[in-house]
């Protein structure tokens, strides 16, 4: 399975209870204090608790505790309910894979109301040592990417190298631009019963959680927010601020590329919507300013990175990647990557790119090194540690204390922190056996770590008050240059769990809270904004559009007509459902079930015909039906992420509330109903598409997927309803799944014809359902699409689009409509198959020319990564 994210957080201990420690004279509060809401609850033997001493509340929390009295249980729950309400409608999402399965499933983000609160004297002391350990793996990094000397002075294992697959040889003697490796770190910690914090793994690679961190911490302001000021909570901006400076760093100090860059453009890297943490991806990269981009977004030229856009290349200058650093060269890392960039450490090798983190850096997520940290520390750093490390053993040093502890450990490889470990007090005598065997045939690959049992909180659980171990995952980013020390993030995702041998983050049935670092005095408001007066340069829209997203907005815009087209036929075919078959109704009927039949959706009897249009409006599985392109719809949007705007996304997310399920219902009247709700719905969606979004090439493609979508369902309409057969039977119907009805009447009253029909939706320029219409849109978007510089004649896409408007205007619908011996309209029939024909091959050579993306490099080095 691809790896696209950093690995979950998971800390156990062995099961026999440590008590809790004597309480010092800061942890007791008053008998007052018993009376708060944040007391009624038992605690849990042998844990710390990180709300309450010996007699009552901690100091740092009795400022929430009066804010949760004044509100009370009623109104916090309601304030829950509203958090989450805004994080299902702004569509914060973890994805899950299903056991067993491939597919990808979205699980909703709700973080826990109540925040873990910390003082800001002992998060001084969690800040230190979240930054000595930062020193430290940049050391040993640089040491391992460099001299070695650690290896041949002894210090450090040379398996703990060489066996570790994030060991990127094709990476050895390429020094970083200002030699940092680590831009982001992060470190997953865990409270002991005696108080003290312990790191149980360094996070290297590409560290997932800051985002969910801040969306947390907008979640939990949203619900408390006179609590959050009255604690004097510290921002989390400043962390991003710093982040940002230190990312744009490379480029504004002139580290890479020709000279340096007052305004560099920097890319978040992100392997797709099938990433556990995409939506994290889009968030950062909308909130930091960043362009966010797939592998297949970017082409390396002469050792140089660009963006490939609809307006030409655009250099990029750093990337912030979230994908794996072995996945994302596939000419010198691995060969059957589809994700990465072919030539990007050729481009870092030249000096021409920077990287966050470094290629390489997964080298830092190693249990060998965590076994011997304190010693590192002392050899490399001159300093004692001054976070500890959980007790850790490696199977490479000795394998004897590793196997007598099996039963007491949690066992996890070495070197592949992806991997849920084991615990070795669940497994039964024959499973530790098997376990043993394992790891003996393998020693340096495993690890097994005593890890204290979680402290625990007070969580907000169906309406009360109850507790929950946690672990916290803190931040850290390295400076922005001289005079500018590194910044770590004041708080940082909470992961809850129920089982104090195991706290789980990103998880299933997990959960999660924000942790409040309490500041000294007033807390100064800080925003990513540019400051009042800085200089600005104008700008309007632009070609600098990727492909990629080109061809997401040019789909969203097609399956969002469609989904509305669908609508708007299913509609009349269920009101005429209960009409006698050779009725003036039950001929409307035939007429509409022959479009349905010409789009591929019926071709049964008149009986099956009623299930049939439930499954197409119920259910999301029935292939062509209203939920399965609602679900296309989706997931277009989810890719457009950061582009869309809020009330766009919760838009398109109440799109599948409008669907009906088998238990509300299937009955004719109430999918009616569904429908009536769903059309509204999608012309909101089209409204702010409209009216939201600006005239650049993102709107041409949107507007261009609609248009094709739209002209080509009308094509498909009149062939069934009016060219075949006894069409004029079925205009009432035509006109009313074209939304066309009223305007016929202004014009014509009661008399129905078949050419005025076709003047309608075919050749009327005045009408938007008109094929006329639709198509003199579609001339000008595609005029107006970037072109070669040197081409004297236009393009296939607009030669086709020119050709088809044109041929329209010159039709007339008198001679259009006349029946041959047989009562068909040949000339119609012609001409609408002409016409579908047409905008098939116009959309086709959109994509051709627009959206379609480069294939894929051939290896220069096959085999290192997989090998070694």
């Amino acid at each position: 399975m691809v790896r696209s994210h950093d690995p979950v957080m998971l800390v156990g201990e062995a099961p026999a209870p440590v008590p809790n420690p004597v309480l010092s004279a800061a942890d007791r509060s008053g008998p007052a204090d018993l009376a708060s809401p944040l007391l009624g609850w038992p605690p849990i033997p042998g844990s710390y608790d990180e709300c309450r001493g010996g007699f009552g509340l901690r100091p740092h929390w009795r400022t929430l505790s009066g804010q949760l009295a004044d509100l009370g249980a009623t109104g916090l729950e309601e304030r829950r309910q509203a958090a989450d309400a805004l994080l299902r409608e702004n569509g914060v999402t973890f994805q899950v894979h299903a056991e067993g399965s491939t597919s990808v499933g979205e699980r909703p983000w709700q973080p826990d109301p109540l925040p873990v609160v910390i003082a800001s004297d002992e998060w001084r002391r969690i800040e230190a040592g979240l930054l000595q350990r930062q020193r430290l793996v940049e050391a040993l990094l640089a040491d391992a990417y460099g001299p070695q000397r650690l290896i041949a002075d002894g210090v450090v294992p040379p398996a703990s190298y060489l066996a570790h697959p994030g060991f990127l040889r094709p990476l050895h003697g390429v020094e970083p631009p200002g030699g940092r490796r680590l831009v982001i770190a992060a470190s997953d910690l865990v409270r002991g019963p005696d108080g003290q914090w312990t790191v149980i793994a360094d996070r290297a690679q590409s560290p997932s959680g800051a985002g969910y961190a801040l969306e947390t911490r907008i979640a939990t302001n949203r619900a408390l927010p006179e609590a959050f000021r009255a604690c004097r909570v510290q921002r989390l901006a400043p962390f991003f601020v710093a982040l940002r400076r230190a990312l744009a760093m490379p480029a504004t100090s002139g580290l890479i590329g020709p000279a340096s860059r007052d305004h560099p453009r920097i890319a978040l890297l992100t392997p797709g919507t099938a990433s556990p943490t995409y939506f994290e991806h889009a968030w950062l990269a909308r909130y930091l300013g960043f362009t966010l981009v797939e592998g297949a977004d970017l082409t390396v030229r002469d050792e140089t990175v660009y963006l490939k856009t609809l307006g030409g290349l655009h250099r990029i200058d750093v990337i912030l990647r979230r994908l794996d650093d072995d996945w994302c060269d596939p000419l010198e890392l691995r060969d059957d990557s589809l994700l990465g960039v072919p030539g990007l450490v050729a481009a870092v090798r030249a000096g021409n790119l920077a990287v966050a983190n470094a290629l390489g850096a997964g080298l830092a997520e190693n249990g060998a090194w965590l076994a011997h940290a304190e010693r590192l520390c002392r050899k490399v750093l001159g300093e004692a540690p001054q976070l500890p490390v959980t007790p850790t053993w490696w199977g490479g040093d000795d394998l004897r204390p590793l196997l007598d502890r099996l039963d007491t450990l949690l066992i996890r490889p070495a070197f592949h922190w992806r991997t849920e470990p084991i615990a070795g007090w669940l497994l039964s005598a024959g499973e530790r056996s098997a376990l043993a065997a394992r790891i003996t045939e393998r020693p340096w690959a495993w690890i097994g770590q005593q890890v204290p049992p979680a402290s625990f909180a007070p969580a907000w659980v169906a309406g009360r008050t109850t507790g929950r171990h946690l672990g916290l995952r803190v931040f850290a980013c390295a400076g922005a240059g001289p005079g500018e020390g590194p910044a770590v993030m004041p708080g940082g995702l909470v992961c809850l769990g129920e089982d104090p041998r195991l706290v789980a983050g990103f998880l299933p049935g997990s959960g999660s809270k924000d942790c409040w670092v309490l500041a000294d005095g007033p807390v100064a408001e800080i925003s990513l904004l540019r400051p009042a007066g800085a200089p600005l340069v104008l700008k309007r829209g632009s070609a600098d559009l990727p492909s990629r997203v080109a061809d997401n907005l040019f789909w969203f815009g097609r399956y969002a007509e469609r989904c509305e087209g669908l609508c708007r036929l299913f509609r009349p075919c269920l009101a005429r459902l209960n009409d006698e078959a050779g009725s003036a109704v039950g001929r409307e009927l035939a007429a509409l079930v022959r479009v349905l039949g010409r789009q591929g959706l019926f071709s049964g009897t008149r009986e099956a015909l009623e299930p049939r249009l439930a499954a197409l409006v119920t259910n999301p599985a029935t292939s062509g039906g209203v939920g399965e392109v609602i679900g296309r719809v989706r997931r277009c949007a989810v890719a457009l992420r950061d582009r869309l705007s809020n009330d766009t996304w919760r838009a398109v997310h109440s799109l599948a509330e409008h669907i009906p399920n088998d238990t509300a219902g299937t009955a004719p009247a109430a999918l009616t109903a569904a429908l009536d709700r769903l059309v509204i719905a999608i012309s909101a969606l089209a409204g702010m598409a409209a009216e939201g979004t600006t005239r650049g090439p993102g709107w041409r493609f949107l507007d261009l997927g609609r248009r094709l979508e739209r002209g080509i369902f009308t094509t498909e309409l009149l062939r069934g309803g009016i060219a075949d057969g006894d069409g004029d039977q079925a205009m009432e119907a035509v006109l009313e799944v074209a939304d066309s009805a009223i305007t016929y009447r202004s014009r014509y009253l009661s008399s129905l014809q078949a050419p005025a029909v076709v003047d309608l939706l075919l050749t009327d320029p005045t009408n938007p359902r008109a094929l006329a219409f639709l198509l003199d849109r579609v001339v000008e978007h595609v005029q107006r699409l970037p072109q070669d510089g040197d081409r004297a004649l236009p393009g296939e896409p607009e030669r086709l689009a020119l050709g088809a408007a044109t041929w329209v205007k010159l039709l007339d619908p008198h001679e259009l409509c006349r029946r041959d011996e047989d009562g068909a309209r040949p000339q119609l029939e012609h001409v609408l198959d002409h016409l579908g024909s047409d905008l098939e091959r116009l959309s086709a050579s959109i994509t051709t020319h627009y959206l379609t993306h480069a294939g894929t490099g051939r290896p220069l080095t096959p085999g290192w990564a997989q090998g070694m």
